[in-house]
């Protein structure tokens, strides 16, 4: 009796002519997550079939899977022959011992002389009689016994189907360049637009000494969590420290944090434009800090040419927070290391700019130079 994975994709059913380029992907994507692992990978009939691989590392291999975006669910099954006792053999391994349930056949395999019903009838009984606190319940069990009999005269018979993360294989929507600070929205933010195709790099402005290296450390750590998600990822550290003495020299205080997510704008641009990224990403939530009411964004947007995708606009902070918590990066966002949008924080931060306002205030500054002097600093973390 072998063992395999049984993975089936989401999304990707509803595409046309495109299809192939999308399966082979996903494809890649599934076997760049599992690198470190040994197995065997095979299409068939319409879904995947990981085989050959050590069974002591079936849970941290399904672990991995369920992060791949494009695939729907998962199932670990015994592989038996297209025999009712050998399905017996490993339906009796599956657990099933009490409560309701029902057996479910698909029969691929047209030469095999029992209808599907039939089959899932026989092995029921089989069960039943083996185990007397199971129950039969057709419309609502607690559990079902799958029974998939190929074409190749062989059976996958499983009882688990793992959901996955669903959405578009990551690298087939372009790609994104996410500002990523220490909080909680950036990183959820970089989820939400790789599980819609796009593959991810992230930029990232700290402000050294203001900022310590435990926040940068802080950042990178937010960084590789995605990565379990977003595939390989680049990091542009910017050191900002520069612009933001000189922000806080020549400006109103008032004005520091639009000025400030306005060179940040302006500098992500550039880094996008550079390394082929189609749009910036933010992690900004409409109305929940002073900085992302619609004059402020509004206020901000106006430097950028490219589009500025902003996938929690609508979020409110506990749709985030919940899922920070499901992808693992909560814990880490809320380290007590703060980032450089809380340097030089002002008392009573302008809520509502003009964009006239700001411009005349900017004025001050040499902004091509700043920008440049960042730019020409800035370090690649490749992670």
């Amino acid at each position: 009796m072998g063992k395999a994975i049984i993975l089936r994709y989401s999304e990707i059913h509803l595409k046309g002519n495109n299809r192939n380029f999308f399966e082979s992907l996903l494809i890649e994507n599934v076997k760049n997550a599992l690198s470190k692992y040994a197995f065997d990978f095979k299409k068939t009939y319409g879904r995947y079939v990981i085989s050959n691989y050590d069974q002591s590392q079936e849970e941290s291999i399904i672990d991995k899977l369920t992060k791949v975006f494009g695939l729907h669910s998962i199932s670990p099954a015994f592989v038996v022959d297209n025999d009712l006792d050998k399905i017996t053999e490993a339906a009796l391994q599956l657990g099933v011992t009490e409560g309701t349930f029902k057996v479910e056949c698909n029969r691929a395999d047209k030469t095999f002389p029992m209808k599907s019903f039939e089959v899932a009838a026989e092995i029921g009984g089989r069960l039943l009689s083996k185990y007397h606190k199971l129950v039969v319940d057709i419309h609502n069990p607690q559990q079902i016994v799958n029974i998939d009999m190929r074409e190749n005269k062989k059976s996958f018979v499983f009882i688990k189907n793992i959901p996955a993360a669903g959405g578009l294989p990551v690298g087939c929507s372009g790609k994104g360049l996410l500002l990523l600070s220490g909080g909680i929205d950036s990183p959820v933010a970089g989820y939400m637009m790789a599980k819609r195709g796009m593959k991810i790099s992230s930029i990232h402005f700290h402000s050294y000494p203001f900022t310590s290296d435990q926040a940068r450390e802080k950042v990178m750590t937010l960084a590789k969590e995605l990565t379990d998600y977003t595939g390989k990822m680049d990091v542009y550290v910017v050191p900002f420290t520069d612009i933001q003495i000189k922000i806080h020299e020549e400006c109103p205080e008032e004005f520091m944090i639009t000025i400030m997510r306005r060179f940040m704008m302006r500098i992500s641009q550039k880094i996008a434009q550079k390394i082929g990224a189609g749009a910036l990403i933010t992690g900004e939530s409409l109305g929940q800090v002073a900085s992302q009411t619609l004059e402020s964004i509004n206020t901000t947007n106006s430097v950028a040419t490219m589009p500025v995708f902003r996938p929690l606009i609508g979020f409110d902070k506990m749709d985030i927070i919940e899922i920070s918590h499901k992808i693992g990066t909560y814990q880490t966002s809320i380290l007590p290391y703060e980032d450089c949008c809380t340097v030089f924080l002002p008392k009573h931060p302008v809520t509502k700019p003009k964009l006239h306002i700001i411009e005349r205030a900017e004025q001050k500054l040499n902004i091509d130079e700043l920008i440049e002097q960042a730019i020409e600093n800035i370090e690649l973390v490749q992670l």
